[in-house]
C-alpha cells in the first residue's frame, strides 16, 4: 500500500510500506493492506511504518489520517 505523509509545506515522505501504526484519538490503531476505507483524528504521539522491513518511527503533534484504496494519507499539524 502507498503511505503520504503531508505537512503544510510539503510531502513529508510518499512510497510503499507493509503497515502503518497510527496514535488516534480514540486510541492506537494500525492499517495493514486492503484494510477498509476510513477517516480518522490523530493526536500527539508516535507514528510508525514498515517500509522493506524496516520500521521507521516519528513524533506527530496531531492530524488527520484518510484511508481508501490502499493508499494511507496523514495529513499533520
Amino acid at each position: 500500500m502507498t503511505l503520504k505523509i503531508i505537512s503544510a509545506e510539503q510531502i513529508e515522505f510518499e512510497g510503499t510500506v507493509d503497515q502503518v501504526t497510527l496514535p488516534g484519538v480514540m486510541g492506537q490503531f494500525q492499517v495493514l493492506k486492503n484494510h477498509a476505507a476510513l477517516i480518522a483524528a490523530l493526536k500527539a504521539g508516535r507514528m510508525s511504518y514498515v517500509v522493506d522491513g524496516n520500521t521507521v518511527e516519528r513524533d506527530i503533534h496531531g492530524g488527520v489520517a484518510d484511508v481508501k484504496d490502499n493508499v494511507v494519507s496523514v495529513c499533520l499539524y
